[in-house]
């Protein structure tokens, strides 16, 4: 049989589900998954191996109308993923009627690829409803296959991931055969600090923080890692430490624990807090996280 591969770019409103579908394709937490919007703030690729097929998804931010430079850097992820994509799936959940850009809307709607749209969260709806809301996207867009699923209970995911395996174009492998993502081991250790962040803090401190890990050593039995969590303000900086440190402590036993089930060895991590002023304006800093394409 011939090989095939492609790039799979999953998008849509914040908060329907992406993370969740694209970690159950993979078999991995790549994706931070939180009840909060705008949890994702990165485009990350997860790859999908078989013999004859590599299919190598992406997780893009949701998408919304960007208040300042962070947001305005989110939304060219959402953007480079109508370029490279062989295969789109337009994420909305039960009851969501539109997207909140209308152009990024028309994109979809006169792509030129296979577009598969995904209605999410029908757990949460009844038969009636699910009709209504299937006509109602067929209409929106007739050059979509719609498939009513739930990411996090497992309904029809196994379909779509059959059906994303017909449309793939032949084609070799993109990257080797034994890779799980594109991205490098600190990603994933500032990404689960940050979801710790996200569940424990509540208004704008979660999005006024940035993780930089410093320090990443592997020795054979123990990795040790330094990261420093980036606040805009110091009153941020007080409420992340907390009281006597309590508030940073938690965060630092959760992280522990879920980078020790992700790496499969013991984890010894330091955290720190820093005041980077503006950080979410200021161009040269979003360079400095990754938020630049160029």
């Amino acid at each position: 049989m011939a090989h095939k591969a492609g790039f799979v770019n999953i998008i849509g409103n914040p908060n329907v589900g992406k993370s969740t579908l694209m970690n159950a394709f993979v078999g991995e937490r790549l994706s931070i998954i939180t009840s909060k919007a705008q949890t994702t703030r990165h485009r990350i690729l997860g790859i999908v191996n078989g013999e004859d097929f590599q299919v190598i998804l992406s997780d893009t931010p949701g998408i919304i109308k960007p208040a300042y430079e962070l947001q305005e850097s989110m939304m060219d992820f959402v953007k480079s993923a109508f370029e490279d994509a062989d295969i789109l799936v337009y994420m909305v959940e039960i009851g969501e009627r539109e997207l909140k850009d209308e152009a990024f809307f028309r994109k979809i709607v006169h792509a030129e690829i296979p577009v598969l749209l995904l209605l999410n969260k029908i757990d949460k709806s009844n038969q009636e409803q699910l009709e209504e809301q299937v006509g109602l996207w067929k209409e929106k867009m007739p050059n979509a296959e719609i498939y009513p699923i739930s990411a996090l209970e497992g309904f029809n995911v196994s379909e779509v991931f059959s059906r994303i395996l017909e449309l793939l174009p032949e084609s070799p492998a993109f990257y080797p055969k034994d890779s799980l993502t594109d991205k490098p081991e600190r990603f994933f250790v500032n990404e689960i600090i940050r979801e710790k962040i996200l569940l424990h803090y509540k208004k704008e401190i979660p999005y006024a923080v940035e993780i930089d890990t410093e320090e990443f050593f592997e020795e054979e039995k123990i990795i040790r890692m330094r990261s420093i969590i980036m606040v805009e303000r110091d009153t941020q900086k007080g409420i992340i430490i907390g009281h006597k440190g309590n508030a940073l402590k938690r965060v630092g036993v959760e992280a522990r624990a879920d980078l020790e089930k992700f790496f499969g060895k013991q984890v010894h991590l330091e955290l720190y807090v820093k005041v980077n002023k503006n950080w979410r304006s200021n161009d040269r800093q979003l360079k400095r996280f990754g938020y630049s394409k160029d």
